[in-house]
């Protein structure tokens, strides 16, 4: 029997990889793994996935990528390939981010803003997936989701929009 195709990592570009990092770091308290600095970061939230019943499973939590865009690595061509500046306008990946039960959104948009992001949305709660959402930019341009569980009996405050 085969395994599935697994997601393994996503990054993001940035046209200053090691800021990026220190951004990620100072707002979710993430270690910066220089993988080397400058050229490629790897952001290691630690911790482990929860099992049902609350207790940690044996399988790590994802990592995020933070690469520069100048020069994506890794590539075949060691100079790296166009194009090599950020994209600007239009739709971009969006990756979403699960707000640890010692945490808020309050806290994380605030430090965002602090470092330079802009706070898309606020307030809005999904009920497809039964959770609180919020959304930044980062100053890379990259659009972040924050996540909330709103729990078996959510009660959604009255000033968050609804879908």
């Amino acid at each position: 029997m085969s395994t599935p195709n697994t997601l393994i990592f996503v990054d993001l570009p940035s046209d200053d990889p090691a800021a990026a990092a220190r951004f990620y770091a100072e707002v979710f308290g993430w270690q910066n793994d220089e993988k080397p600095a400058g050229v490629y970061h790897r952001m290691v939230p630690g911790g482990q996935f929860l099992n049902p019943d609350g207790s940690e499973s044996q399988i790590g939590n994802l990592h995020l990528g933070i690469f520069d865009a100048a020069n994506a690595r890794p590539h075949p061509d060691s100079a790296g390939v166009e194009p090599r500046t950020l994209s600007s306008g239009g739709r971009a990946p969006r990756i979403w981010i699960l707000i640890g039960d010692g945490d808020s959104a309050e806290r994380i948009l605030a430090a965002a803003e602090e470092r330079g992001a802009v706070t898309l949305w606020r307030n809005h709660y999904w009920q497809t997936f039964n959770g609180y959402n919020h959304a930044f930019r980062d100053p890379w341009g990259n659009e972040i989701v924050l996540w909330g569980k709103a729990g078996p009996d959510p009660q959604v405050p009255a000033d968050y929009t609804r879908e």
